[in-house]
């Protein structure tokens, strides 16, 4: 047991204090044990939870997610503070320098913006400048290799863009999506090993990436495209099943075909 008053509402300096001590000598045996990579995977998972929830357009889950979000923000520090290596302060410090040098048209300073779009040209000239990026290519080595690869594919694409090295419209991309199946289909049609050179693998990557490609110059946001279209691909499949009158896996392929249609129509 820890010495703690327990209150009917908690404040900022009760939360750190919490999970100081539930990390302390007689605190939690299970939040002690944790370490930044034993609970990496709960941040994502927290983090997507308050996506469903803003989605959903639930301020109670809301509230509740972003709590969460929270709570593994400070679990993190928490662990390093106890490293010697930075506290909760610095991390609240860090972030509001950060706003207030990429906003020098609110907090004074020689950029201004009199729209959205120049706010965004501005940022991403700042925090090239802040991080010390001297090229594109710099900037798309900063781009994060654990983002999501659709998601990584498109930020990769919309910093070469903005260095002028794009394709001219969208219909020309599409072009070379086609040129890219074209290519995986020649892959899978010859036979190599999957992870030979212009093998399927490489072939499949390059035909992702071109549709990402695609819907970066449309402005389409190619992992909710993909959603949604897992989303359609769950609802038809319910209603093939539903009018299946045997098991799929007993159905031929002229029964499967004919359900599919139907459950398009």
């Amino acid at each position: 047991m820890v010495d703690f008053q327990c209150k009917s509402r908690y404040g900022w300096e009760d939360f750190l204090e919490i999970m100081k001590l539930l990390r302390s000598p007689g605190g939690c045996p299970w939040d002690a044990e944790q370490t930044h990579a034993s609970i990496r995977r709960n941040f994502l998972e927290e983090t997507y939870e308050v996506l469903d929830a803003l989605d959903r357009d639930d301020p109670h889950a809301m509230c509740e997610e972003l709590g969460d979000v929270l709570m593994q923000v400070v679990f993190h520090t928490q662990i390093e503070t106890e490293r010697g290596h930075f506290t909760m302060d610095d991390v609240v410090d860090g972030v509001a320098q950060k706003l207030v040098y990429r906003h020098p048209h609110v907090f004074g300073g020689t950029m201004q913006a009199d729209n959205s779009e120049q706010v965004l040209v501005n940022w991403e000239v700042l925090k090239r400048q802040e991080k010390g990026q001297r090229s594109t290519s710099d900037a798309i080595e900063s781009v994060p290799h654990t983002l999501p690869a659709l998601w990584r594919a498109e930020k990769v694409q919309s910093k070469t863009a903005k260095a002028g090295f794009d394709w001219k419209d969208a219909v020309s991309a599409l072009t070379k999506l086609e040129e890219e199946v074209r290519e995986l289909r020649e892959a899978l049609e010859s036979g190599k090993d999957t992870d030979a050179p212009h093998g399927i693998r490489e072939e499949v990557g390059d035909t992702l990436f071109m549709a990402a490609k695609v819907a970066q110059m449309t402005g389409v946001d190619p992992e909710d495209a993909l959603h949604r279209a897992c989303d359609k691909f769950d609802a038809r499949f319910r209603q093939v099943e539903a009018g299946a009158d045997k098991p799929l896996s007993e159905c031929s392929g002229e029964e499967l075909l004919a359900l599919w249609r139907a459950a398009k129509q």
